[in-house]
């Protein structure tokens, strides 16, 4: 596993103010699951967005399975970034083939996860090469007192 990486201030934020963040990257194991969701609690701590541990962990678990069960043995990568307004996490496998909502049956035990993330997030998407899968959650009024 690459150790975390600070990210400098990020211009390209979509609501264009700066951001701060941090990037892991990982070979794919069902055990690396948990450590991102540790990861991704500790730094929600760090920013004073505990409001959001629930749901990013969540929403980094469902994204990191997936990415975990189709990289093949290629690196995942996790990135998160915050922004005034935004708290925006991307995962990425290597696999062209971009992540869909599925129908899942009653019986089956997976494919439900993109489901969860597309209730929680603002919003989500796929990049254009089907790469990387991302979601934004909203930052909670009064949550922008993260500056350090």
């Amino acid at each position: 596993m690459t150790p975390t990486t600070a990210l400098a201030p990020v211009a390209s934020a979509p609501d264009h103010t700066a951001a701060t963040g941090f990037e892991v990257d990982f070979l794919p194991a069902e055990l690396r699951v948990g450590q991102m969701r540790r990861i991704t609690a500790a730094h929600l701590r760090r920013w004073h967005l505990t409001a959001l541990t629930h749901d990013a962990a969540l929403v980094v678990s469902e994204l990191v399975t997936n990415a975990v069960r189709h990289a093949e043995g290629t690196p995942v990568g996790l990135r998160m970034w915050r922004a005034a307004h935004e708290l925006r996490i991307e995962v990425t496998d290597g696999s062209p083939t971009p992540a869909r909502l599925r129908c899942a049956g009653e019986a089956d035990e997976s494919g439900r996860g993109l489901l969860l993330v597309a209730a929680i997030a603002k919003e989500w998407g796929t990049s254009p090469d089907g790469t990387m899968t991302w979601c934004s959650l909203a930052i909670p009024e009064g949550g922008s007192r993260w500056l350090q």
